[in-house]
Order: C-alpha cells, then structure tokens, then sequence
C-alpha cells in the first residue's frame, strides 16, 4: 500500500475512533508527521494528562505510553508495538529502589522518566532531561538519590550542590557516543556549534556548546545564529529541526545515535492498532495510583 493511502486509511480510522496520535520527537518522520502531537518525553506526559480524545495512540516506548496510562488511566492506550521497550528502563527495578533507600534513608529519590511505573511507584518525584535539575533543586533534601541514567546524573551533579548519589544505568544509544567522533564532525565542519543530550557521557557533554533534552535543543536551534549545528541525541530529532529550521544545515555527531526501539513502530502498524485497538497499555491500579503521584509532582514543576 502507498504511503498516502497509509495515511487516508490512519486518518479515517482515527476520526472513528476518535483517536489521537501522539508521538515522541525520535520517532521515523512518516510517524511524527501523521501524529496530532509530537515532542518530548515532558510534553507528550503533560497532552497525555490534558487530551479530550478517549484513545491515545502512543508512538514511542513502553515507559512513555505506561506514564500516559497512569496520567489518564480512564484512556484507552494503545502502543503499536507492545516490544518497543527501553534497555535503559530496564536497568533498574523496584526491588532495587528499595534497597537503595534503606541504604540513604535520608536522600530523596528521583527518577528520570525512562523507568517502569513500578519504579516509579518507588520514588518521590520523577524528572525528564529537560526539567531534571529543576527537579533536584526544588526538594529540601541535600542528598539525592538520582535513576537510573548515570551520565544524566553527572551533568545534574555539575549544576547543583547537592550530593547526588547515582545509579549505574545509561543509556546504550547516547553512551556510546566517542570524543573521536565529536572531533572528526567538528572538524569536517568549521564553526558549526554542537548540542547534545545530557544522555551522552561527560567528556563529551564537556564539549558540547548546549546541553540538553529534545525540547531545549529545539529552542537552541532556533535561537542560535549558528547556521550549522551539529546534533548529538537520537536522529529522529533530524526531523523536526530541519522542518522547523530550513535556513540551517544540522549533522548527526554519530552514526550510533539511532535507538532501535524507538523504530519499531510504522504506520502499518499504527493502523493495525486502530483496527484492532491492541496491544493496550494497563497499569495495576496500586501501582499506577503510586507512580501518578511521582509524575504528577514533575508537571507541577515550573
């Protein structure tokens, strides 16, 4: 089938539906540009919470259709692909948070948003790249307990006095990002400015002229002068840079900078997910009711 019939079909099943289709920024561009709503990982939690529509079609990963679950659990959610999972949220578990915090009964526990909801059922308030250090700074705690991202947990401990005690989880697509890749891009291209996600490890977030999530590298994007940037997070981010800014050239810092989950999902399977209205997203009402309010603590944050 041709995409444009793809897309006809997709939009007339969401009408019946009365669907929504949200979608994260590192999605392929056939997804973010059929979807209502893209972004990142803050702003998909916080249409999540807000939307009308009684479906959401989730286009991104576990984790993040799980935190729709929980924020609007009177919606149906569907992800398209029920394996499109995230090795980083799976490098901490529940029974691990709790040991953690018998061992720092006075730290406060965060946790970056790429955690399952029983994870999240564990901890005081969770946190995206985008609002982490906002987060930290706003608990009365001096020591932190921060999961499971450890390079996130770096750049955090770089921007606030806190103690902040990490986990040793990363994320394997940023992580594996080298210097000699970073030197090579540069050099291949004079004056350009790099940006990157604070996924990446320190030596090269250290080189970076921004740092920062999906949102903020947008906003960089937009307000630099720079007419060549180049991009150090998954290269969906491509997409919406380029459509936003034409007049700029943006470079991917690697060729590893391709998560393999977060391509799983096509528009064949989006619209075998109106078909079908399967695989739904469910979440144990204990745990989701826990987990609600670690993430409804986040949105609350300014």
């Amino acid at each position: 089938m041709e995409q444009y019939q793809l897309n006809a079909e997709v939009e007339t099943l969401k009408k019946q539906r009365n669907a929504i289709i949200l979608a994260h920024n590192y999605q392929i561009e056939e997804i973010q540009n059929i979807a209502d709503f893209t972004g990142d990982s803050f702003a998909l939690a916080q249409k999540a919470a807000e939307v009308e529509e009684p479906v959401i079609i989730f286009c991104g990963v576990h984790f993040m259709a799980e935190s729709a679950k929980i924020l609007a659990p009177e919606k149906t959610v569907i992800l398209p692909v029920k394996e499109a999972g995230c090795p980083l949220a799976d490098m901490v578990d529940a029974e691990g948070v709790r040991k953690m915090k018998k061992e720092y009964p006075n730290a406060a526990v965060v946790a970056y948003v790429n955690t399952s909801a029983s994870v999240k059922a564990e901890v005081d308030i969770c946190c995206t790249s985008s609002n982490a250090v906002q987060v930290v700074e706003s608990l009365p705690n001096q020591q932190i307990i921060f999961l499971p991202d450890k390079n996130l947990g770096q750049y955090i401990a770089s921007q606030t006095d806190k103690e902040i005690i990490i986990w040793e989880g990363y994320c394997i697509t940023h992580h594996r990002v080298s210097v000699e890749e970073l030197d090579k891009v540069r050099a291949a291209n004079p004056g350009a400015l790099v940006a990157v996600h604070p996924e990446c490890q320190p030596e090269i977030v250290a080189k970076a002229d921004y740092v920062g999530g999906t949102s903020g590298i947008a906003r960089f994007a937009r307000e630099t002068k720079a007419k060549t940037i180049i991009i150090g997070t998954e290269m969906g981010m491509l997409h919406p840079l380029r459509k936003e800014n034409p007049d700029k050239a943006f470079y991917l810092l690697s060729p590893h900078l391709i998560c393999p989950d977060m391509k799983k999902i096509n528009l064949i399977r989006v619209l075998e997910s109106l078909k079908n209205m399967e695989p739904r997203i469910e979440v144990p009402e204990g745990i989701a009711r826990r987990a609600k309010k670690s993430l409804e603590r986040m949105l609350e944050i300014k």
